[in-house]
């Protein structure tokens, strides 16, 4: 009797690490994209907590407004497991109103839910003010369900990102007191 066992082939998501500097070059060929593409915006909004450095680099650059929407799509063991979206109850945001062209920024893409889904808030919320809305991403993932307007990396393979401040999420406050301690008793 000859048993025949299947081969079942499992697709591997490779891992995409990236260093500070990595990332930190990364927003500025964002940035220099954005600013080749002659477009004039007067907000930026990012989405935190990805987008957040992004938002306040760019921010800093253009010399525009910064406003941040707070949202939440992941979490569960290295922060890798997708849930509902949860977005807060409004932007922070310095300025009276509003923009009336806005960059929307966070660092990546993966599904494009959240992407997609903030475009309609953006609209419910405050769409009074807003003429129009580009969005802007370092990493952008095939498999996303919305094309950014703009973005540094397009990702056919869909990896998993491991930014430079992720090691933050696997550790507590007191362990990092505890590992100062230990390099300057050094």
């Amino acid at each position: 009797m000859i048993l025949i066992i299947p081969v079942i082939a499992i697709a591997v998501m490779p891992d995409l690490y990236v260093s500070w500097t990595d990332y930190h070059q990364k927003i500025e060929q964002l940035a220099i994209q954005v600013y080749e593409s002659g477009w004039n915006f007067n907000q930026i909004v990012c989405l935190a907590k990805g987008g957040l450095r992004v938002g306040d680099v760019l921010s800093r650059l253009f010399d525009q407004p910064l406003a941040i929407l707070s949202t939440a799509s992941y979490g569960g063991k290295n922060n890798q497991t997708r849930g509902s979206i949860t977005f807060s109850h409004d932007l922070t945001k310095t300025t009276a109103n509003l923009g009336s062209h806005i960059l929307l920024v966070d660092d990546l893409v993966d599904s494009g839910v959240t992407l997609k889904r903030t475009l309609p808030w953006l609209d419910r919320k405050y769409g009074f003010y807003i003429e129009e809305v580009r969005t802007a991403v370092i990493w952008y993932k095939e498999r996303s369900i919305i094309a950014p307007d703009y973005y540094v990396d397009y990702l056919t393979d869909n990896p998993w990102i491991h930014q430079p401040f992720e090691h933050y999420e696997q550790m507590s406050v007191a362990e990092l007191a505890a590992q100062s301690k230990s390099v300057s008793a050094s």
